[in-house]
């Protein structure tokens, strides 16, 4: 019996034995959650306060679920038997709240969504995978995803990891020069008579300006980094205008949005999923983005309208040139599930190669920012006492 068959054997079982019982229980359930967790309407200033797993979980979670449903087993009892006696019990008991889910007869997809602890990705994948009834190859491809992410994430902390400790040791040391050496050198100018000129008082100028609001400037950037941590709206604004302005990172995103969904639209196509339906569901692994709007809005014109799929991702999608020919190549050859598998890999290789480059430039840029740093405390500290001393000299002479 196929995954697809045992995913939809569960429900209808649980319908036959006990009519609406199972629907009731899951009512029952969800109001007495409600009144045990909700006591008064919690506001959230930064998202929704979810905590989502952690990817490393997730990892080890999609590869267990793969290898069990592979195995025949069905998926409730897969989800059972992981959470059973797993050490960390909000994962077990979000998985045991799934497993109910799909026993009531609730889609694997909509019971992952309501444990709210996995993003849209990875529930728009889980959908393809139920739909298309390969929904252990969606695991895997999910645990392989997040394997990327995570080996992106670590090359990403690594270039930045050495500069993000020294440069705030460098702005402290820049603060301190401006605080403390600089308005010593200021009074031994004023005590011997001396009028600073040039670039003496902008040193000085600097010094005082630092004195006066380096408290403020320094919550403030406290402040922001806060923010931006927190707020996932910060960060998809921050997001498009670095993609707005910075090459390589618009086409690292756009590399990793486009391998997303067109590796989920291959698994439900090749599987003999409609190709509209294909387009929509492949649309829920990239909500969120531009994406979800474009993807959606190319399968109504290719179901309703007649356009064929090449010209309907042309029209009203912003998919790169070469998705387009390919996958025109794909509807004259008969071919076009190969043709998704062929982008999905080149896409893949690309974010590879993007991902070496992205950290390359990240590490630079960060240098650049540590070398401004530095001179920037020699400047300050030491140019007032360089450029004080002739004229001390003359004084003396």
């Amino acid at each position: 019996m196929s995954e697809q068959a045992q995913t939809q054997a569960a429900p209808a079982a649980a319908s036959q034995d006990g009519g609406g019982q199972g629907r009731a229980r899951t009512v029952a359930r969800r109001k007495t959650t409600k009144k045990q967790g909700l006591g008064q309407k919690e506001i959230h200033l930064f998202g929704n306060g979810v905590k989502l797993f952690s990817k490393k979980e997730q990892v080890h979670l999609f590869k267990g679920l793969a290898s069990m449903l592979k195995a025949q087993i069905s998926t409730a009892d897969a989800l059972k038997f992981y959470a059973n006696g797993h050490p960390n019990k909000v994962l077990a008991g979000a998985l045991l709240a799934i497993a109910h889910d799909v026993n009531d007869g609730i889609s694997i997809h909509e019971a992952f969504r309501r444990s709210k602890k996995f993003d849209e990705m990875t529930i728009g994948l889980v959908q393809a995978g139920g739909d298309s009834g390969q929904l252990y190859q969606a695991f895997a491809d999910l645990s392989k995803r997040i394997t990327t992410e995570m080996a992106f994430r670590k090359k990403i902390k690594k270039a930045i990891m050495i500069p993000c400790i020294v440069m705030p040791i460098l702005m402290g040391a820049f603060i301190a020069s401006q605080v403390k050496i600089v308005p010593q050198v200021q009074g031994m100018m004023s005590g011997m008579s001396q009028e600073p000129d040039g670039m003496i008082a902008l040193s000085f100028t600097i010094s005082e300006y630092t004195q006066e609001y380096w408290v403020l400037v320094v919550l403030s950037m406290i402040a922001i980094v806060v923010t931006i941590f927190l707020s996932a709206v910060v960060k998809n604004i921050i997001l498009n205008i670095c993609m707005a302005r910075i090459k390589v990172i618009r086409q690292l995103i756009m590399s990793l949005r486009q391998m997303t969904f067109l590796s989920t639209m291959r698994l439900l196509y090749s599987n003999g999923i409609s190709l509209a339906k294909s387009i929509k569901v492949s649309a829920n692994s990239v909500k969120g983005t531009p994406f979800y709007g474009e993807l959606n809005s190319a399968a109504e014109k290719y179901e309703k309208q007649g356009l064929s799929l090449s010209n309907a991702f042309a029209k009203f999608t912003s998919v790169d040139q070469q998705v387009v020919h390919m996958l025109a190549i794909g509807e004259k050859s008969a071919s076009l599930d190969v043709q998704l598998e062929l982008l999905a890999e080149m896409y893949e290789e690309s974010a590879d190669e993007l991902m070496d480059t992205f950290t390359g430039f990240i590490s630079t840029v960060v240098l650049i920012m540590a070398g401004v740093l530095v001179a920037a405390i020699f400047i300050g500290t030491f140019m007032p006492i360089f450029l004080m001393g002739p004229k001390m000299m003359n004084q003396a002479h």
